[in-house]
């Protein structure tokens, strides 16, 4: 036998899988609208480990064996999609519960931020609200998390992303934390400057102080010098005190903005590695709302620690035509090396094909949360 005869005989078989495939599609579509009627779940966990145990026992050899599990992996999940969206066409998808709004209330509003005055976060918060916004500042993430829960504060600026050091965990695990959610973020350029007293020289200094991000970011140049370097909470907690203690061996790494509130100079400027490098901070609340115009979704969620649950999980967003602009993972606490997944993707919650995604998300995975729609 040549192998263009074998290649026909496979191509025969191939048409057979998609009449049966299509066959399979009916079939399920019809248990979908069953499902509707009686009021049933899409996903039935025990029913689909029963089929992948009874079609692995009609192999002939273990290979054949993981390569029908996975195919009917991927049939069964492709079934359930058909499944969510057929409940979506018939207006069972139910409704989330977020609020749309035309415009962010930025009127008569308290914002909280992390940090002391002239603190990148105040920055992002006057280039989002303006100058005239009434704001506190707290000493933690947590304290401006806190803030919005207590309601002491209507907004929280907080960041979530460096372009150079990557992501803040801390503000991570606070969204899952606290029931605070994204509604807007902000980008800011960030241009670290070696500020001191009025007066200090470059040979002056023996000790530099600044957040240990910002130490990272300006590595380069300050390894051209033998300085010692003390990380604080915050750029702005370093300059506030180099400002305060008046010593010209003393210099703080920080925002040119911050010089200008603590009375410091400019003694070299831009100091940080990457010319490009921006801090992307969000704006966060404790109402479920989303503007109408929002582009983004946010959300969390834990999956069982087995073989394929996270490509299961994303291919939501395919089956959707949804684009995943990102995805981190953060470990979850006491269950040592599972992590929570967090995922960035287009759209807004007033969309059909998101409503679709996260539904089939929230039945198949664990502690799904939305975080926000900016």
């Amino acid at each position: 036998m040549d192998l263009q005869e074998l290649r026909k005989r496979i191509d025969g078989i191939d048409r057979c899988i998609v009449e049966l495939y299509e066959e399979r599609m009916d079939v399920c579509r019809q248990v979908a609208e069953y499902k509707i009627e009686t009021g049933k779940n899409v996903f039935d966990k025990v029913r689909e480990e029963e089929k992948l145990a009874k079609v692995r026992s009609l192999t002939h050899n273990d290979f054949n064996s993981k390569g029908i599990t996975e195919l009917f992996e991927q049939i069964m999940s492709m079934s359930r999609k058909l499944q969510y969206q057929l409940l979506n066409e018939k207006g069972h998808i139910g409704r989330l519960p977020f609020l749309a709004v035309d415009e962010l209330d930025t009127q008569k509003v308290r914002v909280v931020f992390q940090g002391a005055e002239g603190a990148y976060s105040q920055a992002a918060m006057v280039r989002f609200f303006g100058d005239r916004i009434d704001s506190i500042h707290v000493d933690s993430f947590r304290d401006a998390m806190g803030a919005l829960e207590e309601g002491s504060a209507d907004f929280a600026v907080l960041p979530i992303e460096n372009s150079t050091a990557g992501i803040v965990s801390e503000i991570y695990d606070l969204l899952v934390e606290f029931e605070n959610y994204i509604v807007g973020e902000q980008i800011i350029k960030i241009e670290h400057c070696l500020l001191g007293v009025p007066g200090t020289k470059i040979e002056d200094i023996q000790t530099v102080y600044s957040h240990p991000q910002s130490l990272m970011q300006s590595s380069r140049f300050l390894g051209e010098h033998s300085w010692q370097q003390i990380s604080m909470p915050n750029n702005a907690f370093a300059a506030r005190k180099v400002s305060q203690e008046k010593r010209k061996d003393q210099a703080a790494v920080a925002g040119a903005y911050a010089g200008e509130v603590y009375g410091l100079e400019v003694l070299a400027c831009p100091v940080n590695n990457v010319s490009s490098n921006s801090t992307r901070f969000i704006i966060v609340t404790n109402q479920k709302i989303f503007r109408k115009d929002a582009g983004k979704v946010s959300i969390c969620f834990e999956i069982p620690h087995e073989s394929g649950s996270l490509y299961h999980m994303l291919s939501h967003f395919i089956y959707n035509n949804l684009n995943m602009t990102k995805i981190e993972s953060r470990p979850i606490e006491g269950r040592t090396w599972e992590y929570r997944f967090f995922v960035d993707f287009e759209g807004n919650l007033a969309d059909g094909a998101v409503k679709n995604a996260l539904r089939g998300l929230r039945e198949e995975a664990s502690n799904m949360k939305i975080l926000g729609n900016y």
